[in-house]
């Protein structure tokens, strides 16, 4: 009996075809629907990779299985009702939002690349999408995840997923991985723009709280560079602005478990600002670059209770870049930092004949 190959079926090579190159742009992921079982499939994916939870796979298996997913469920579908949208959810609904302005940035260019959006927990797959993409004859996958910090937790966990993919694969594209755009100046003048758009609306609060995701603090002194790159992501932003250290305060949200992460905490952080008297406070989540529900429920409903409770005043959530043309100007930046040396278009018939000539001048000179 002859021994199946560990290969999935593909379209034949074709001799001599032009490259085609994609960018894939990949968040964490999303439930198909606010529902217990939608939730119950989601968090068993998400919390199942080891780059996400890092303890032995046996006993957090037991405590996954046994605990977790027994419980967590039909309160997260909760959380998520609250926020959910006729057209779905909000990550979902962004984040091909900005997949599709995205392309029309590449299209308004000349530029012959394809755009795609994936999940890396979820639907549509890093697997699926990758499909897509080879079925289209694409031989050159930029991936660009929707993180500007790097965290192993989050950008390695999309690229384990390529990976996997790839292992499967006959004839592996080309492959680009952007790590991290913490820093990038069009990044941070599109947070900046988005910042003082809503303060010409609201005006200005004595303190801005920039809070970004939470990792466990063991993952910092592991070596991975995601607190550091969140505290650059707040520095360059405040100068931006502007701000004063007096003037906004950096934090981390989403806490999960009982072991110690990243500090200080955004929720302590705003109560202790409403007990000190502070009367205005405005939140924004740089680290995040399309509303969810660690934004649309987490800050701007439980954190604002947690501020108002303690005897604050006014409480105003920032919204994410979404599609802001700021953040899709940054997004093709970044890309097309990255996509050079790579053809974005069919090549001249003149510029063709140059480089031959140019490859004919160099043999001869040889």
């Amino acid at each position: 009996m002859a021994q199946q190959s560990r290969f999935s079926k593909e379209p034949p090579y074709t001799h001599g075809q032009a490259p085609k190159t994609a960018v894939l742009l990949c968040n964490l992921g999303t439930p198909e629907a606010p529902e217990s079982g939608a939730l119950r499939r989601y968090l068993a994916e998400f919390l199942s990779d080891p780059r996400v939870v890092e303890i032995p796979k046996w006993l957090w298996l037991i405590i996954l299985h046994g605990i977790i997913l027994r419980v967590r469920p039909a309160k997260s579908a909760q959380k998520y009702a609250v926020i959910w949208t006729p057209e779905g959810s909000p990550l979902k609904v962004w984040t091909q939002t900005q997949a599709e302005l995205l392309q029309a940035r590449f299209d308004a260019l000349g530029e012959s690349v394809v755009v795609r959006y994936c999940m890396r927990y979820g639907q549509p797959s890093v697997a699926s999408v990758m499909e897509q993409l080879r079925e289209r004859g694409v031989t050159r996958v930029l991936v660009l995840p929707a993180y500007p910090q790097y965290c192993a937790a989050t950008t390695a966990s999309v690229f384990d997923a390529v990976y996997a993919w790839a292992k499967r694969a006959r004839f592996v594209p080309e492959l680009r991985f952007i790590n991290h755009y913490h820093d990038e100046p069009t990044y941070i003048l599109a947070l900046g723009a988005k910042i003082r758009a809503h303060w010409a609306t609201h005006g200005q609060a004595p303190m801005l709280i920039m809070s970004f995701h939470g990792v466990p603090e063991r993952t910092l002194l592991l070596g991975d560079p995601y607190h550091c790159e969140c505290l650059k992501t707040a520095r360059l932003l405040a100068e931006h602005l502007g701000l004063q250290k007096n003037q906004y305060r950096v934090t981390f949200q989403s806490r999960f478990g009982k072991a110690k992460w990243l500090e200080p905490y955004t929720e302590p952080t705003v109560r202790a600002l409403a007990q000190e008297g502070v009367e205005h406070i405005q939140v924004v989540c740089p680290g995040f670059t399309s509303d969810c529900l660690e934004t649309l429920e987490e800050i701007a409903m439980e954190v604002r209770d947690a501020y108002l409770e303690d005897g604050g005043g006014r409480f105003e959530y920032i919204p994410c870049l979404n599609n802001e043309s700021g953040w899709i100007d940054a997004l093709s930046h970044v890309a097309h930092q990255h996509l050079q040396g790579w053809n974005l278009g069919p090549p001249l018939q003149s510029d063709l004949s140059a480089s031959r000539a140019h490859a004919l001048e160099l043999g001869a000179k040889d």
